[in-house]
């Protein structure tokens, strides 16, 4: 069950699109939906859960914990709505763009990708990219 949960004045107008839209990512990849807890959140608190459990002082636009079981996906993935914000200007995409891509960035590395390497990342990035144009608004 994927859920979405906010500890900002934030909140996603159309939760079921997004819902399914990551579960249909999950399924792409051939891992089982399990339980997986979006949390929204502001620069300083996703600061104190980088400082606090992986003993990092800077901020992050996401970080994400891992409980998959096998091909079963768990897990708890903090996002920074500041940093996607500023991450979007920077980047020069829209805010729904680079929402979608750290969305979808958490899932995929529960699904085992990595980007700690120029070639990691850029197989994050292509992945990434796939799974943005499977989001489709239903009319």
């Amino acid at each position: 069950m994927i859920s979405f949960n906010y500890e900002l004045e934030f909140q996603l107008e159309n939760e079921e699109q997004y819902s399914s839209w990551i579960s249909n990512v999950i399924s792409s990849e051939n891992k089982k939906e399990g339980d997986i807890n979006y949390i929204f959140c502001d620069d300083e608190y996703i600061l104190e859960i980088n400082k606090q459990y992986l003993n990092h002082d800077y901020y992050t636009d996401i970080i994400s914990f891992d409980y998959s079981v096998g091909n079963e996906l768990h897990g708890d993935i903090f996002v920074s709505i500041e940093r996607v914000r500023e991450n979007a200007i920077e980047f020069e995409v829209t805010f729904d763009e680079e929402f979608k891509r750290v969305l979808a960035h958490g899932v995929l590395h529960y699904c085992g990708y990595k980007d700690k390497t120029g070639e990691e990342e850029l197989l994050m990035r292509s992945k990434e990219d796939e799974k943005i144009k499977m989001f489709h608004v239903e009319h």
